[in-house]
């Protein structure tokens, strides 16, 4: 089977391409390499340097007519999507259009996309959300990332388009980007690896759901052949404060000091976790990973390529 990856060279969707290429998938990316590296490609995969707003994406679904999309690529910060919205809509909504209606046009057998459970709901009326849950983003990137989940259920009624729906959580790893807007686990790690004091915004309170990389791509695998037309939270339905996840990131890298608190950004929700039933009734999905055992694996991939690095 054809998988073609949006965003394949990025944090989460690098990782799900090296997964397809073990398990004997043949893969073909597009990535126009804003946020995602070169050298995140696996070589196994056919790679197409690309925005997914462009006319070329025709082109390649032509050429390459894959079964199925798995549509990672999207402009994931929040303060830029604050800053710049016409920006932000282009990337998500427009881009992700493009993406869908080629993939109604050369004849996709499913699409997978990455939504944001983290920032489609607002903040919460009850904890932890399913997807019954009333929508209500606070932020610029939340309106355009749940525009896009309208869309696919259009293009399914009208076109017969077979969708699936993952809601992230804040998904955390090696390769996420330490110097982006998004991944405080990343950001506080390269910081401490560093010898900087990290940046807490708020009190340290606000809460989020952190899940390991690894259980993300193995929903996005159980999706590919499970679940129709549906929308599923990915998540641990655990809630960790910002001083939670500073304390646990700062013991496994040895970090003595304290973090600077600075007020809180607009746009971002207080508390949210995720609950996952229903990706375990319909996909068969359930987290494994453990935040403590997460964090210590991501500061092992840092400091791999920090070695790398150096030589």
């Amino acid at each position: 089977m054809k998988v073609l990856v949006t965003g394949g060279a990025g944090f989460i969707g690098s990782h799900l391409v090296d997964c397809l290429i073990e398990r004997g998938y043949e893969v073909v990316v597009v990535d126009n390499l804003s946020a995602g590296s070169r050298e995140n490609v696996n070589p196994g995969a056919t790679f197409y340097e690309l925005n997914i707003g462009d006319r070329g994406l025709a082109e390649v679904f032509e050429r390459e007519r894959p079964e199925v999309v798995s549509h990672h690529a999207a402009q994931i910060d929040v303060r830029r999507s604050a800053a710049e919205p016409l920006f932000n809509a282009q990337e998500n909504i427009l881009g992700s259009l493009n993406v869908i209606i080629n993939s109604v046009g050369f004849g996709v057998r499913k699409l997978i996309y990455a939504s944001s459970g983290g920032a489609v709901y607002g903040e919460p009326r009850y904890l932890p959300v399913d997807e019954d849950h009333p929508i209500n983003p606070l932020s610029q990137y939340g309106v355009s990332k749940h525009t896009v989940e309208h869309y696919l259920y259009l293009y399914a009624r009208q076109y017969g388009l077979s969708y699936v729906i993952l809601r992230y959580p804040n998904v955390y790893g090696p390769r996420q980007n330490p110097y982006g807007g998004a991944g405080v686990i990343a950001i506080f790690a390269r910081q401490m690896l560093q010898g900087e004091r990290p940046t807490i915004f708020g009190p340290g309170d606000k809460t989020r759901d952190y899940t390991y990389v690894s259980d993300v791509v193995e929903a996005n695998i159980s999706a590919m052949e499970w679940g129709r037309n549906a929308i599923y939270n990915i998540g641990t339905a655990v809630e960790t404060s910002d001083r939670e996840v500073f304390d646990l990131v700062a013991q496994a890298v040895g970090y003595k000091g304290s973090p600077i608190y600075v007020p809180l950004r607009p746009g971002e929700i207080q508390r949210i976790c995720l609950n996952w039933g229903k990706a375990q009734r319909e996909l068969g999905w359930h987290p494994k990973t453990p935040l403590k055992e997460g964090i210590q694996r991501t500061i092992e991939g840092y400091r791999q390529e920090g070695d790398e690095s150096r030589h």
